[in-house]
């Protein structure tokens, strides 16, 4: 057994997901990134003497459709609270936030941790998730050695997500990540961009022998690539089992991760909640979410990805991978069923392979998403049209695909027509060309009458090279075995 085996790893995440709203949670400044230093921060937000908070009520919107998606109790009536504490980007010296009675209480998320047949599945609940506003920003760079402040982000919305410490190893860290990630997109409330910080997770790691209570967490700050959350939590764990077996007591603390080292290092001694004195904020009113208002925003809920997974298998026939694939998001569902519709329900497999396969591939090997595909889903419905009715070959669609992403033809029928990549379909023809190769290649039709399979595959290959590809393969293979006496 290893020393790691020997050891059970706890992990919970914080999650911060910045809120598509238009302005701060509880101002009218914009919230657009890029924007020039301080330019995006109304009185409001820098807490000049005098100034009020009105809640934005979008954000709250954003709140309620994410208890819903996530089965979560949606709270009649919760309260906004000051979480005190001293940094230079926060100017009011507090942060307005959510502690004992949060918007949205428990639900959970189902996640597939791993791929194929190895793959398992698990179902991480949540404790919560609170709305709050952002900080602003510390500037350490070009700054001659001093620290400059952005307060342009302070008060952004965030709807901070908790999990119960359910997790247990980096990877299922990474897979309930991934899929929260991609639900907070799904539902339209985060544009999950990590590189700008929309999508900000912090991971509360610690470790146990098996039957012992909770060991003393460290909390690992502002992950923001799942690459970067996989190597912190397996450096930190590794951390912490060495520290314990040579004899020295982990400390509460908060840590940050190194990409450049691979290394996690303390950042501070670790605030447990009282040391942030939190009372409720006298200056908002406790916010009343009533029974209409839920019903009004449930009724604006897109279908879920688990429904949509579902109903694709039951619907279209398409297997467990497939539809999970199809769900990733909500731009690749809409490109096959787009497909789908153009070909009909009896393509849907092969919508599914072209979508997944052919288009996956050049969107991956660009780095492009779906949404900025060069190949429309009607011109792979006109591909997968052109093969079922027999006018080309997969390899001949294969370069008509090519042909539409490097933008030379407006549809699979003007690329065909214009390359004469149509099928020879015509039996007369295709069995002329078949004599043709076998009386060219006599070696080839002695061994495969002596036992060797490849000497067939041989001459099919002499016969779709000698139409460039154009022949029905599957005329020119039954042919073949025909002559061939097999």
């Amino acid at each position: 057994m290893s020393r790691t085996t020997q050891w059970e790893v706890v992990i919970g995440l914080e999650t911060h997901a910045q809120l598509q709203t238009k302005s701060k949670i509880f101002s009218g400044s914009s919230i657009a990134f890029g924007a020039e230093p301080n330019v995006q921060a109304s009185a409001v937000d820098i807490a000049l003497p005098g100034v009020l908070p009105v809640l934005n009520r979008e954000a709250v919107v954003c709140a309620i459709k994410f208890g819903l998606a996530v089965g979560a109790k949606i709270t009649p009536r919760s309260v906004f609270a000051r979480k005190n504490y001293f940094y230079p980007d926060l100017p009011k010296g507090y942060q307005i936030s959510q502690f004992e009675i949060p918007v949205v209480l428990g639900g959970g998320l189902a996640i597939r941790v791993g791929a194929g047949e190895t793959a398992t599945e698990k179902f991480v609940n949540l404790t919560r998730a609170h709305l709050e506003e952002d900080a602003g920003k510390s500037l350490h760079e070009d700054f001659h050695g001093r620290t400059g402040i952005d307060l342009n982000r302070a008060g952004t919305p965030l709807l901070e997500i908790v999990t119960e410490p359910e997790m247990r190893s980096s990877a299922e860290a990474v897979a309930y990540a991934k899929a929260l990630h991609a639900l907070v997109q799904w539902i339209g409330i985060c544009d999950g961009n990590m590189q700008e910080g929309s999508f900000r997770c912090d991971a509360n790691v610690s470790v146990r022998r098996p039957g012992e209570p909770l060991g003393t967490r460290r909390e690992i700050k502002n992950l923001n690539s799942f690459r970067f959350m996989q190597q912190a939590i397996d450096f930190e764990v590794q951390w912490q089992i060495n520290e314990i077996e040579e004899g020295r007591a982990i400390q509460q603390a908060t840590v940050l991760f190194d990409p450049d080292t691979g290394e996690t290092r303390s950042m501070r001694t670790k605030e447990d909640a009282h040391d942030y004195r939190y009372f409720p904020d006298p200056d908002l009113l406790p916010l009343e979410i009533r029974a209409d208002w839920i019903a009004e925003v449930k009724s604006g809920l897109p279908e879920l990805p688990q429904a949509m997974k579902a109903r694709f298998e039951t619907d279209y026939g398409l297997s467990s991978y497939d539809a999970e694939t199809l769900t990733t998001t909500r731009a690749a569902s809409k490109f096959f069923e787009d497909t789908v519709a153009a070909t009909g329900k009896d393509s849907a497999k092969l919508c599914a392979n072209w979508v997944t396969g052919e288009l996956a591939a050049h969107l991956n090997k660009t780095d492009m998403p779906i949404e900025a595909s060069p190949v429309s889903a009607a011109q792979i419905a006109g591909i997968i049209r052109r093969i079922a009715d027999n006018t080309i070959s997969n390899k001949i669609a294969r370069d008509v695909f090519e042909a539409l992403w490097a933008g030379d033809g407006t549809d699979a029928d003007a690329v065909i027509e214009a390359n004469g990549w149509k099928q020879i379909t015509d039996t007369d023809a295709i069995e002329a060309l078949v004599d043709e190769v076998l009386a060219a290649n006599q070696k080839s039709v002695e061994e495969y009458r002596a036992g060797k399979e490849k000497a067939f595959n041989a001459l099919v290959g002499q016969a779709m090279k000698a139409t460039r590809g154009k022949a029905n393969p599957q005329q020119v293979t039954d042919l073949l075995k025909k002559k061939l006496g097999g």
